[in-house]
């Protein structure tokens, strides 16, 4: 059993715990409030795409709309150059950036009318899906999957 009477005068008679054990919780408890900020930004990025637009459907909403809607347009082909695309996703994110993605693909080829989904409206959607934070990056990679983005130069410009 512990007397916490005794801890009490053995703390306050030392002056109270070492400084580098203070130094240490504290330290620990910015990192924590840091990594709680961050999760807690991503999360409001996620509510805002919930959130409905003057139309009344959100964002997550059109892009299932799209992707449901360009579900029989969708050959095997065109799936597997989809994933090929999306490799240099990270792992975590990648089944999200694919949907997104899919989802303007989609858009592209019910639009244009087409048939089926083809390697241009995939290469279409691939580059409007994508920020264009990321251009550089996407013309590099296009570049080393040996795949001409001249025809399409004009969406990269936007």
């Amino acid at each position: 059993m512990l007397n916490t009477a005794a801890v009490l005068r053995t703390l306050t008679a030392t002056g109270g715990p070492p400084s580098w054990f203070m130094n240490s919780i504290a330290f620990w408890g910015w990192v924590m409030l840091g990594i709680m900020c961050i999760g807690g930004f991503f999360m409001f990025r996620k509510f805002l795409k919930v959130l409905p637009k003057a139309d009344g459907k959100s964002k997550l909403d059109w892009q299932n709309y799209w992707v449901e809607r360009s579900r029989p347009l969708w050959t095997e082909d065109s799936k597997a150059f989809l994933g090929e695309l999306v490799m240099p996703v990270p792992g975590p994110f990648r089944d999200i950036a694919k949907h997104s993605i899919a989802a303007e693909i989609g858009k592209i080829a019910v639009e244009s009318g087409a048939s089926e989904v083809t390697r241009d409206h995939v290469i279409k959607g691939y580059i409007v899906a994508t920020p264009k934070r990321d251009y550089k990056f996407l013309m590099t990679f296009l570049h080393k999957k040996g795949i001409d983005y001249a025809p399409y130069q004009h969406l990269i410009n936007k």
